[in-house]
């Protein structure tokens, strides 16, 4: 969700809107810091923060603050066994806001750079009930700060081949999930009329280009209507070395494929790291829908694997 967007549409529209974030966590908690959520004066709400009674009391919370009309921001502080019977047994302050059409200036910067794409940091203070932001790249000094946010997100980039009846479940199946597709296909009339936001459908006119020009970080998925097609992506994939290339097919596939490759020269380690069949073990259903599911639970495994660092896990440490 792009909060920032959000809210400030929902302040146009509604005249308000409160945003409630996940501060500081301590021990076991639904949610992480960072997650949000943005709430209407009517109390609608997009975004969680982990559902429960944790929930349900910041939302009436952030209904009072905009019954009236409440500039000042509150740090909740709750013990989720004792203050909510929730079991998780761990502690969260929540940070709720409220915004009107006074602040939509302020928003401009924060606007700007959620739309821009990607994970970016901004510094806080409090400043007379209120919290300020800034950008990290606009804050010289570090004596400012009193916490960090993380807002937006960093998409994992997809090169998915093949717009037949899986790579279209594909594509819907990864829609609202944190990565950005290329989806190619040769084929006139190959793409349905409504694609996802997330993705973009490109004519495929050079495959080998495109392997070429991709991010290395990418994940490759190949499921053309084309063995010959899919051989020559997927050799090209390989020898790059991606961090994963998945090749819709069977295990007979595979080894048709394998001996190929061998005979172009690409090591036993490149030929090794080709993920065929596709999808989380286990999991046997072959129509288009479970194979997606499959997949796209596979590609957010990989990514957790790729976007782990002590560093991304403490971004959103509060100074409150």
């Amino acid at each position: 969700m792009r909060v920032w967007r959000h809210l400030a549409d929902l302040v146009a529209s509604h005249g308000a809107a409160a945003l409630v974030s996940v501060h500081e966590v301590k021990g076991s908690a639904p949610r992480e810091v960072g997650a949000r959520m943005v709430v209407r004066p009517d109390g609608a709400y997009r975004g969680t923060i982990g559902g429960g009674q944790l929930e349900f009391r910041m939302l009436d919370i952030a209904r009072e603050m905009l019954e009236r009309k409440e500039r000042s921001a509150r740090i909740v502080d709750q013990a989720l066994g004792p203050d909510l019977g929730q079991c998780c047994g761990g502690r969260v302050k929540v940070l709720i806001e409220t915004f009107d059409p006074q602040d939509l200036a302020d928003l401009k910067p924060l606007l700007t750079a959620e739309a821009e794409g990607g994970a970016f940091q901004v510094e806080c203070r409090l400043d007379h009930g209120r919290v300020r932001r800034e950008l990290s790249s606009a804050v010289g000094d570090d004596s400012w700060t009193e916490w960090r946010e993380t807002h937006g997100e960093a998409l994992t980039s997809v090169l998915l081949f093949g717009a037949g009846h899986v790579g279209r479940a594909l594509v819907l199946a990864l829609a609202p999930l944190p990565f950005s597709i290329r989806w190619f296909d040769d084929r006139e009339g190959a793409f349905p009329s409504h694609i996802p936001g997330n993705a973009t459908a490109i004519a495929l006119r050079d495959p080998e280009a495109e392997i070429a020009e991709a991010d290395p970080h990418s994940l490759i998925l190949v499921m053309t209507h084309d063995h010959p097609l899919d051989m020559a992506i997927t050799a090209a994939a390989l020898r790059r070395g991606f961090p994963y290339v998945g090749l819709i097919g069977s295990a007979t596939k595979r080894a048709r494929f394998e001996k190929r490759f061998r005979e172009l020269g690409l090591s036993e380690g490149r030929i090794g790291s080709l993920v065929c069949p596709i999808g989380l073990p286990g999991i046997v259903g072959k129509e288009p829908a479970i194979v997606a599911a499959s997949v796209a639970a596979q590609l957010l495994q990989v990514r957790e694997r790729l976007n782990f660092s002590p560093l991304s896990a403490s971004n959103d440490k509060s100074a409150l």
